[in-house]
């Protein structure tokens, strides 16, 4: 007979990230029967996902997934919801952890009814971040229409302001506490799944490619919001120097992946999103010349080789195999000029455009920001799960660049080590 003489499990799984992994991992564990935290940094849930216009390749937008997920959460008890909440501290080991949760202020408690009063009376405006500040929203604001919880935030930047006592005023339910102070609470669990997801590389970096140089080149994440109804464009794809509607647009692959000086991995998913973004171009400007200059075009499995196979049929979409080395702007007309090989025929081709796309690659969050457990992290930021010793496991693209999909598989797997953890198998 031997004694087990490890600490009782905990029944509680935390979650840490509420993306479209952190949302799957924590339904499937609740739903099942286990009692879940899921901590999310923002003051929404959804991540990169409810930024996106539409899927590939089905082209739908996201916002129905979503909203099946945000109900389901609101329909469990099981599952406990934290946002603007970043984890501190985890003590302890596999079944029995002690995890310090850093709460900060939304300044707006649960009386809120989204009624927009506090907006309304806002005066002030700060950078949107959901649009990647691309433009301003209100100091009190509802980060998006469909967010969850829906309920508004108040800036910081404005506390101890004169518009943040008419805010308060404004409010008819008592629902503004500018009084909030930011507080951490110690929570007891058994398993951790860290799905903290992923950040677009930042195009600054990429010296030669000129972002942030020229107003009309944008990120491929930038483009994604200006095509949204929600954006800062109202879904109008315009270009950023004068709001003109570009009649020639060229995507770059592989701004900064496959790049020893920069991403050394492929991020999987860039290829079919610029593909992707050519049929919102083509959509709205059916005369618009679309190039995409790439190394090779990854396109994985069946449906997205389709996909990729019915682009190359449109004669505006002209694909060019070659790496582009640099990109220049016309002082007068803001063009942009990219340089590259065609790898095929050796030619060196300078092709002139009225915008041009960066499709920067996806970096995980632990590259940028290290997480305060002890977490097998590779070189390039992506966690490493370590089964054998088990409790904390990464999931979606906390582990490896992935698509929705495949963020959505893994998950679900990651949601059973947890479980497994718990019940000691």
């Amino acid at each position: 007979m031997t004694n087990d003489k490890a600490a009782p499990a905990s029944g509680s799984i935390m979650v840490v990230g509420g993306g479209i992994a952190g949302l799957t991992t924590a339904l499937e564990a609740a739903e099942v029967g286990y009692e879940v935290f899921l901590v999310e940094k923002n003051p929404y849930l959804g991540g990169r996902v409810a930024q996106l216009n539409q899927y590939f390749p089905k082209l739908c937008p996201p916002t129905c997934g979503l909203e099946i997920n945000f109900r389901r959460i609101k329909d469990n008890p099981r599952i406990k919801v934290f946002t603007l909440a970043e984890v501190e501290k985890v003590d302890g080991a596999p079944g029995n952890y002690t995890v310090s949760v850093k709460l900060n202020p939304r300044y707006v408690n649960e009386n809120c009814t989204g009624c927009g009063a506090c907006a309304e009376a806002c005066q002030t405006e700060v950078s949107d971040e959901y649009n990647l500040g691309m433009c301003k929203t209100k100091a009190a604001y509802l980060p998006f229409a469909m967010a969850f919880p829906s309920r508004y935030v108040i800036s910081p930047q404005i506390i101890g302001t004169d518009d943040a006592t008419k805010i308060k005023e404004a409010c008819k339910y008592d629902a503004v506490d500018l009084e909030m102070q930011a507080k951490t609470v110690d929570l007891a669990v058994g398993a951790v799944v860290w799905a903290t997801g992923w950040e677009p590389y930042d195009a600054h970096r990429i010296d030669n490619l000129g972002f942030g140089q020229y107003d009309n080149i944008i990120t491929n994440m930038m483009l994604e919001r200006l095509a949204s109804n929600s954006g800062p464009t109202k879904g109008k794809i315009v270009r950023p120097s004068d709001d003109k509607a570009p009649e020639s647009v060229a995507f770059v692959q592989c701004a900064g992946s496959r790049d020893e000086n920069h991403l050394p991995y492929c991020s999987y998913i860039c290829c079919m999103a610029s593909l992707k973004h050519a049929t919102y171009i083509r959509e709205q400007y059916p005369d618009t010349k679309v190039y995409i200059f790439y190394i090779d075009i990854r396109s994985p499995g069946d449906r997205y080789e389709k996909f990729y196979n019915k682009i190359k049929e449109d004669e505006n979409v002209i694909l060019i195999k070659g790496k582009v080395a640099e990109v220049s702007e016309d002082p007068n007309t803001k063009n942009i000029t990219v340089v590259a090989e065609n790898a095929v025929t050796g030619e060196k081709i300078h092709q002139t455009v009225e915008m041009a796309v960066l499709a920067t690659g996806m970096q995980p969050t632990a590259a940028n920001t290290k997480l305060p457990a002890d977490l097998n992290v590779n070189d390039d930021g992506f966690i490493v799960n370590d089964y054998a010793k088990g409790g904390m496991f990464a999931a979606g693209c906390a582990n490896k660049p992935a698509d929705v999909i495949s963020s959505n598989q893994n998950a679900t797997g990651m949601a059973l080590k947890a479980i497994q953890t718990l019940v000691k198998r």
